[in-house]
């Protein structure tokens, strides 16, 4: 039998529009709907975690201005405060802003960080480099990368857990008889933990990783190229594993049908070299692993399927 020892919740803080056809060969230039997606993950020691934020209020405030007002004109954002990620979360998820003991950033574009000041009881977990990135970038540089620092609480480094590049490690280092058994099949009996929980044996995917609790039920990826240093989560919940990409795609139907953005999303690109190895990475993780779920953070269809429910 299938084993999770964590419990996923998907959602979206608003969303921003511009034309299809960036994000996916073949699109239409009509604006069309990006959701900015969120997850909450329940684990079973650690509580209440937040992947990424969605948009909050705090967006158009920081956005007033130019140059940041570029942000705000060339991705157009429709929100309402009740669209806000800790609104959604305590009115269908049942969990209170206050219970949010750890916000994992995949990376500092705005739309994922919008609303960090508002889990005032959270640390922030995160790649060292994403954050690196940009800290120090003059404002004009700040809004091409995509980074409003004014959204960060003013304690945000304080608050902070990051890991970096060197933590990372590859899933050999598990023992064999354990990786020769997850290549077989994605599920498997569950293991024990050194802190005692139950884990499902997580497909090994070839790419470092860093086991951000110690205990194997959530593994961060390094996914850069749409920006430097960005991660996703790797879990099982529900009885199915899940590999949140972040902004590794903009849809499901981009990696598979394998159909890549107009050349013109390079220009927000971080780097279009990495962004074309991570989009391959997942199209042959799709088709080796048909169980594998994996959520671009702004796909509509995957927001549809698993979103707005627990998965446990």
């Amino acid at each position: 039998m299938k084993h999770s020892n964590v419990s996923l919740w998907l959602g979206a803080a608003g969303y921003c529009t511009h034309p299809e056809i960036l994000t996916i060969r073949g699109g239409t230039w009509r604006p069309t709907a990006f959701p900015a997606g969120f997850a909450c993950i329940r684990h079973p020691q650690h509580g209440m975690i937040l992947f990424d934020t969605g948009y909050s209020m705090r967006f158009f405030e920081e956005t007033r201005r130019l140059p940041q007002a570029l942000y705000r004109y060339l991705t157009p954002v429709v929100y309402t405060e009740q669209d806000h990620s800790s609104v959604q979360l305590e009115q269908e998820a049942g969990v209170c802003t206050d219970e949010i003991r750890y916000v994992i950033l995949s990376h500092f574009h705005g739309d994922h960080i919008a609303a960090a000041r508002d889990f005032p009881n959270a640390q922030f977990i995160y790649l060292h480099e994403s954050y690196a990135a940009v800290k120090r970038l003059n404002t004009w540089k700040a809004v091409k990368a995509g980074f409003l620092a004014g959204l960060l609480p003013d304690d945000f480094e304080q608050r902070s857990l990051p890991f970096t590049r060197s933590d990372l490690q590859y899933d050999h280092e598990r023992p064999l008889e354990e990786r020769n058994h997850a290549a077989n099949i994605l599920d498997i009996s569950p293991l024990t933990t050194p802190f005692g929980v139950a884990a499902s044996v997580l497909p090994d995917l070839g790419v470092p990783y860093y086991d951000v609790f110690g205990d194997g039920s959530i593994r961060a990826l390094e996914l850069s190229g749409h920006a430097e240093g960005m991660i996703g989560l790797l879990l099982h919940a529900g009885g199915e594993p899940y590999l949140l990409c972040a902004d590794t795609v903009w849809s499901s139907r981009a990696f598979a049908e394998n159909r890549r953005p107009h050349l013109l999303a390079g220009l927000i690109m971080s780097n279009r070299q990495q962004f074309r190895s991570n989009m391959d990475r997942l199209r042959r993780w799709h088709l080796k692993y048909p169980q594998l779920r994996i959520v671009p953070t702004h796909c509509r269809e995957a927001l549809a399927t698993w979103g707005g429910r627990w998965l446990k």
